[in-house]
């Protein structure tokens, strides 16, 4: 496995690693766990090779959003990925990512509007900039996220389409299934905030959603499952509800009634010092 940290050894080990297969592209921020590297493994299926980025981006943190806290440990992501068989680590520098002068801003409306992005106002935005700049860089077959952060994934696939971009083409963009806990709760770094009872507690937040979902599907106003959801969440232990809302799948528009395409709902509610967001899909009508 090996790691480059500037542009021109990567486009040197990106075209080996062409001159035997294709590759797959896994964009992370670093700080890895199990469903990065379930991301990881999902990727060796679809390309020969697989490049993993480490990258904390500037550019998608807020203003009250401390950037220097947030955990850089490319010692232990790399150790973690080698028995991966990860082929390429793309880890560059912050000046080797925006160099001096850079003056681009890469906004995608409509998809980034509402749910997480009303919260992280610019977020989307900064994902948006770097990923298209992920892509032209390793220029790859495929590329990996998580359904984790479902907005994300819609903002990137409108992105891809929109700029008419082919490595990835937008088709190849594959969003991978969230990664749970035995009892449900999506995996997530934020869950390490959480004390022994608030994690027993979070188990509400996918219980919650599976019923509002049942709810839903057997024809229950979306406004009522949606009020009974933030019931049981208040009452299972959360101090807040962000936004729960039923959306299209794809462009994410807000919808007040089951609809005949894929739907999904997504949540964000507080529980102690974390922010827990989650999303599920909802069967058409």
């Amino acid at each position: 496995m090996q790691t480059v940290h500037s542009l021109d050894p990567l486009r040197r080990a990106v075209a080996t690693l062409r001159e035997t297969g294709t590759v797959a592209l896994v964009p992370t921020m670093g700080a890895l766990h199990e469903g990065h590297l379930t991301l990881v493994r999902e990727a060796r299926k679809h390309a020969d090779h697989v490049v993993v980025s480490i990258f904390v981006n500037p550019l998608q943190f807020g203003a009250n959003e401390d950037l220097d806290a947030y955990p850089r440990q490319l010692e232990r992501d790399s150790a973690l990925l080698e028995p991966e068989g990860v082929a390429l680590i793309w880890a560059p520098t912050v000046e080797a990512m925006y160099p001096q002068g850079f003056a681009t801003n890469i906004s995608v409306t409509g998809v980034s509007e509402g749910l997480c992005g009303a919260a992280r106002p610019g977020h989307f935005d900064g994902v948006a900039t770097v990923v298209c700049k992920l892509f032209h860089q390793v220029l790859p077959d495929v590329a990996l996220f998580g359904e984790k952060d479902w907005q994300q994934l819609a903002v990137i696939r409108r992105m891809a389409r929109d700029l008419d971009l082919t490595q990835p083409h937008a088709g190849a963009i594959i969003g991978v299934e969230t990664v749970r806990e035995t009892d449900g709760l999506a995996r997530s770094s934020r869950n390490a905030y959480l004390t022994a009872e608030q994690r027993a507690a979070a188990v509400t937040l996918p219980t919650a959603m599976k019923a509002a979902i049942a709810a839903i599907e057997s024809d229950t106003r979306v406004a009522d499952a949606l009020a009974d959801l933030e019931k049981a969440l208040l009452s299972g232990g959360f101090a807040s509800l962000d936004y729960a809302e039923l959306r299209d799948a794809d462009d994410l528009a807000l919808l007040d009634a089951r609809s005949d395409r894929p739907m999904r709902l997504l949540v964000a509610a507080r529980i102690g010092k974390a922010r827990l967001i989650d999303n599920m899909a909802v069967a058409p009508r």
